[in-house]
């Protein structure tokens, strides 16, 4: 059976030129890792406006889709143990995917596995590959959106995920709910109105959302 898990790692400042070197040279490895179908490195955003400034060299990420029986090994293999050498915290929730729809690099990674009528804590993901076209467009529609989602009822924490601080935007968020996360997308009206512009602008080339059930987190995303 497939998991999804994504590790967070908050680094001391004088590890941040290492983790850029990290984020090329782990590459490779990490997409060599026993039972992973699927991995991405990504920076992250502090979570305040969710642009390019918000950027954050001090927080880093990685995500997978792994057999659930070679998680203990992909955990304490030389890749996650140099990250965590290097980090003052580590945050690591596992998934089960409720409802994906889109692409992420041409394939459709996340397997269903949660039921979709899930009573507990939710995860959503967005990744987008904005087209080049549309970018100013795009990043004058976000403040908006960023405002309503800071005060959206049932919000735990939310932030900027993506493999670029420019082209590939994504976003990480913790919800208590499933309903809550389907209450800001569909009844919020900044949020309807992105959406709208969205498909009046095509600003995507590529975009996915997905609906993950947390099943199990472990340290705190700060």
């Amino acid at each position: 059976m497939k998991v999804t898990v994504l590790y967070f790692w908050r680094i001391n400042r004088q590890s941040i030129p290492a983790a850029f070197f990290r984020m090329a040279l782990d590459r490779r490895s990490l997409k060599r890792s026993t039972g992973v179908s699927f991995a991405k490195l990504l920076g992250c955003g502090k979570g305040e406006s969710f642009t390019p400034s918000d950027a954050d060299p001090r927080r880093w990420a990685i995500l997978i889709t792994i057999d659930e029986s070679a998680l203990v090994k992909f955990d304490n293999s030389a890749l996650v143990k140099r990250w965590r050498k290097k980090s003052t915290s580590e945050f690591r929730v596992m998934l089960d995917a409720i409802s994906v729809h889109g692409e992420w690099s041409k394939r459709k990674p996340f397997e269903i596995s949660a039921a979709k009528d899930f009573s507990g804590k939710v995860v959503a993901i967005t990744r987008a590959r904005i087209a080049w076209r549309q970018t100013l467009r795009f990043w004058r529609a976000v403040p908006p959106v960023t405002s309503a989602l800071h005060v959206a009822p049932g919000l735990i924490k939310a932030i900027g995920i993506g493999e670029a601080p420019i082209g590939l935007q994504g976003t990480f968020s913790i919800w208590e709910s499933a309903a809550a996360v389907r209450a800001f997308a569909y009844q919020g009206a900044a949020h309807q109105g992105a959406i709208a512009a969205t498909k009046e602008h095509n600003w995507y080339s590529e975009e996915l959302f997905g609906r993950f059930a947390v099943r199990e987190v472990r340290g705190t995303l700060e």
